[in-house]
């Protein structure tokens, strides 16, 4: 019972980081801090051994210092940096490479959604949901946790976590 509470932080944090974006194109610091908290549980709970952990905790850093590299040139943003490297503690340096082509993926079709979504014509169903006004703006910057969490959810059986539960 313990493991699968613990193989659904990943996917729930990402969905709910993912829903939170498109609404209030922002990431709240408490799903990259739950996500933290609970990586040592759950790699503590699966056997882990200290290199892997330690694997983990070093990919994770990697991402956060090139994530604010990005997020200084304002091509991604703070709460996107956070979470990417709470991800990449779960994601582990097997599947990292696979996740982040993934997400990229998934990033540049869903900018291809948005896109085509704001050169419609604004209907006036849309005042009545203030967060579609907001994504319907053209100035307004993509939420790209719905792409983190897309490639997230894509790249998750190929993880050490889920091969150790699942085999």
């Amino acid at each position: 019972m313990l493991s699968y509470m613990l193989i659904s932080v990943l996917p729930a944090a990402w969905l709910v980081a993912a829903v939170n974006d498109v609404i209030e194109m922002k990431i709240p610091n408490w799903i990259s801090i739950f996500l933290l908290a609970c990586f040592p549980v759950a790699a503590l709970y699966f056997g882990f051994s200290f290199s892997s952990f330690f694997a983990c905790i070093a990919l994770a850093l990697g991402i956060l210092v090139v994530g604010f590299v990005l997020f200084a040139m304002n091509k991604l943003g703070g709460g996107d940096v956070k979470l990417l490297a709470a991800s990449t503690l779960w994601i582990g340096p097997a599947a990292l490479l696979p996740f982040l082509m993934k997400m990229v993926l998934m990033g540049g079709l869903f900018a291809l959604v948005i896109m085509m979504f704001r050169k419609t014509p604004l209907l006036p169903a849309y005042a009545h949901a203030p967060w579609i006004m907001n994504l319907h703006q053209s100035g307004k910057h993509m939420p790209y946790g719905v792409a983190i969490a897309a490639g997230g959810l894509w790249v998750l059986p190929e993880t050490y976590l889920f091969s150790l539960m699942f085999g």
